[in-house]
C-alpha cells in the first residue's frame, strides 16, 4: 500500500493496523508487569475479581453455545471458542487482573526489574480474586436459573463439562493447563501487538478458540465450571475433586505462562 506524504515522514504517527515489533512487544510486556507488581492490593483484588466474573461470562456462553449443536465436534467446539474469548476480551479492553495473563510477569521478575516476592504477591492476590469473581458468578448463574435454559439442556452440557474434567488424571491436567496458558499468554502478546481495539480483538480469537476446541484446561474458567456442578448437585462435585482438578491445571498454567512464553521471549529480546 503507498504511504501518504504523512506517514512517510519520520516521527509520523503509526497506522493502527501496523503492528509492533516482537522486541517492543516484549518491552511493553516486561514495563507493564512492573507495573501490576506495584499495584495496591485492594485495586488488585477489585480488578481481579472482575476478571474471574469475565472469563466466567465467556464459559457461560460456550456452555449455551456447544449445547444442541449439530454441527459436530469440530465445527461445534470451534464455535464454542469463538464464544469463550468474550471473556479475555473483557479482560484486555475493559481491563482486569487475570492470573493466567499475568505468568507474563515472570519476563519482569528474570530481568531484575521485579523482585520474587512482589511475583508471589500478585499472583496470590489475582488468583484469590479470580477465585472470588469466579465462584460468585457461578452461584448468582446458578440463582437466576441460567442453567435452566433449553428445558434444562443448558444444565446437561454443563454437567458433562464438569464430569469430563473429574475424569481427567493429574497429569493430563497439568499438561493440558500448560498447552492452554501458552496460547493464553500468545493471545495476550498478540494483543499487546495491536494498536486497536478491533487488531486486539482479533488477536484473542483464534489462540483462545484454539486452546477450547483442543480441548485444553484454563484454571480460572474451571473455578465457574466445577462450582457450578456442585451448586446443581452433581456427585463428582466435592471440594475435594474440584481441588484435585484446580491444582495441577493452575501449576501447569504456570509453567507454560511462565516458561514457555515469558522466559523464552525474555531469552531472546530482553536478556543483557
Amino acid at each position: 500500500m503507498k504511504m501518504t506524504q504523512e506517514e512517510s515522514r519520520p516521527g509520523a504517527r503509526p497506522s493502527a493496523f501496523e503492528a509492533h515489533t516482537p522486541a517492543r512487544i516484549a518491552e511493553l510486556v516486561e514495563t507493564s508487569g512492573v507495573g501490576k507488581a506495584h499495584l495496591p492490593a485492594l485495586k488488585i483484588l477489585l480488578l481481579a475479581i472482575l476478571a474471574g466474573a469475565f472469563i466466567s461470562f465467556g464459559a457461560m456462553v460456550f456452555t449455551v453455545t456447544v449445547t444442541g449443536s449439530d454441527l459436530g465436534l469440530g465445527p461445534t467446539r470451534l464455535l464454542g471458542g469463538l464464544a469463550f474469548s468474550l471473556g479475555l476480551v473483557l479482560v484486555v479492553v475493559g481491563g482486569a487482573e487475570l492470573f493466567t495473563g499475568n505468568s507474563l510477569m515472570v519476563m519482569a521478575w528474570v530481568d531484575g526489574k521485579v523482585s520474587a516476592s512482589a511475583l508471589v504477591r500478585n499472583w496470590v492476590l489475582v488468583y484469590l480474586g479470580n477465585l472470588v469473581g469466579a465462584v460468585a458468578t457461578a452461584l448468582i448463574a446458578w440463582r437466576a436459573g441460567v442453567l435452566e435454559i433449553g428445558g434444562g439442556a443448558v444444565l446437561e452440557t454443563a454437567t458433562r463439562i464438569a464430569i469430563g474434567k473429574f475424569e481427567l488424571s493429574f497429569e493430563q491436567n497439568f499438561w493440558r493447563g500448560l498447552l492452554c496458558n501458552v496460547l493464553v499468554c500468545l493471545a495476550v502478546w498478540l494483543c499487546v501487538a495491536a494498536r486497536s481495539v478491533p487488531g486486539k480483538i482479533s488477536a484473542i480469537l483464534f489462540p483462545i478458540s484454539a486452546f477450547v476446541a483442543i480441548g485444553l484446561e484454563h484454571s480460572i474458567a474451571n473455578m465457574y465450571f466445577l462450582p457450578i456442578a456442585a451448586f446443581s448437585g452433581v456427585p463428582e462435585a466435592t471440594l475435594a475433586r474440584i481441588a484435585g482438578n484446580i491444582l495441577p491445571v493452575t501449576l501447569g498454567n504456570m509453567v507454560g505462562g511462565g516458561g514457555f512464553v515469558a522466559f523464552i521471549y525474555w531469552m531472546i529480546y530482553r536478556r543483557p
